[in-house]
């Protein structure tokens, strides 16, 4: 499988890598999407603890707004080692900052984790296996370091050939009014959700958090050069669906439509064609994200913009509720399905059974696939 080196784990064993993760001063904030991502959900790591002074001696269920899930916030790494009892497997960087690089600080405890003998995973712009400092410290720890942004070489990337036309699936891609703002999490969630009523489902991630997660299909696609995007994406999905031939594909948004900034959500359109779009908002949230000064807009403008843009259809609304009560989040679910006259829920904080219907009403056929898939399972023969 060609996109094997962008999902592997940096290392191999009979057990479940375990990881730190580094999120100073981010951890549940919308810089530390990573961190934020990984302790939610990790198939590829067993995340032992987060570093983050800001909210040490915090759970990091808890901090995240959910229940308790016995992973640790400590204050710096060696609080961190010492609790887990014995040095991970993995150091995760978990901050994805608007420059993608990292601070001098941050150099040194990167460095200092390499020193005690754990592996590095990067979702970093900036590249640390190409840095002679980290490439020494690799060669004298015996560790590895995971660029997960790294792109294949020039002559492996695909351009755009118009085999999506052959993926007879449904795909559903899951966008939003802003970076960081929870389309990750939510396509994450519709994915498991559909799996367990019965409907082979497939997520294409298309970030560095989705892959550090363990993704089975996907690309980093802001680190792609723009006339790849589109193909890289459609390779992703018929990849996906030659493999496993699901009942449906999700495929994770990257920044919005109509942010000034990023292009990652027309390639994303352009590239898998999905015949849905699910769209992530927050309520509260008034400026975009690393942007003070650009107005989030609102999830009737980018509709209108999606729609216009690319042969596909809104289904839905989902709310990512920062900032907001129980109270705000029902008092803008009524009002947003009174305006815009589509479902609305939060993936986090409402039924995941909302968050399928909604699928699933507008797209009738994934159930029936699903359904017919089973009648065509061989009937056991009676016992005896």
């Amino acid at each position: 499988m060609r996109n094997a080196q962008r999902r592997k784990p940096t290392r191999v064993s009979a057990h479940t890598p375990t990881a730190v993760i580094y999120c100073e001063a981010n951890f549940g904030a919308a810089d530390g999407k990573t961190a934020n991502g990984l302790v939610r959900q990790s198939d590829t790591y067993k995340i032992v603890s987060v570093i983050d002074s800001k909210q040490a001696g915090l759970d990091a269920g808890e901090v995240l707004g959910g229940v308790r899930n016995g992973i640790a916030v400590h204050a710096d790494l060696a609080e961190a080692v010492a609790s887990a009892g014995s040095v991970p497997d993995a150091f995760i960087f978990g901050i994805a900052p608007a420059s993608g690089l990292l601070s001098v600080h941050e150099r040194g405890v990167v460095l200092e984790a390499m020193a005690m003998g754990m592996d590095v995973v990067s979702g970093l712009h900036e590249f640390l296996g190409d840095d002679p400092v980290f490439i020494a410290a690799q060669a004298a720890h015996h560790v590895t370091i995971r660029d997960v942004r790294r792109p294949p070489d020039k002559k492996d990337l695909r351009l755009f050939d118009g085999r999506i036309a052959s993926v007879t699936c449904p795909r559903i891609a899951v966008l939003g009014t802003d970076c960081a703002i929870g389309k990750r999490t939510t396509a994450t969630i519709l994915t498991r959700a559909l799996n367990e009523r019965g409907i082979a489902a497939v997520m294409i991630a298309t970030g560095q958090t989705g892959l550090i997660q363990g993704a089975r299909y996907g690309v980093a696609l802001d680190a792609m050069p723009s006339q790849f995007c589109a193909g890289e994406v459609e390779g992703a999905v018929v990849e996906a669906y030659e493999a496993e031939h699901p009942d449906v594909i999700i495929i994770e948004g990257q920044s919005a439509l109509g942010h000034p900034a990023y292009l990652s959500s027309g390639f994303i359109l352009r590239g898998a064609q999905p015949e849905a779009v699910i769209l992530q908002h927050a309520p509260a949230r008034t400026m975009r994200c690393d942007f003070g000064g650009l107005p989030v807009p609102s999830p009737a403008a980018e509709i209108n913009l999606i729609e216009t843009f690319a042969d596909t259809k809104v289904i839905g609304l989902t709310i990512n509720h920062e900032g907001m009560t129980d109270a705000e989040i029902t008092a803008a679910i009524i009002l947003y399905e009174f305006e815009l006259g589509i479902p609305v829920t939060d993936a986090l904080a409402r039924p995941t059974d909302e968050l399928v219907d909604m699928a699933l009403r507008a797209l009738p056929g994934i159930a029936e696939s699903a359904e017919g898939a089973s009648d065509d399972l061989p009937v056991p023969a009676a016992a005896g």
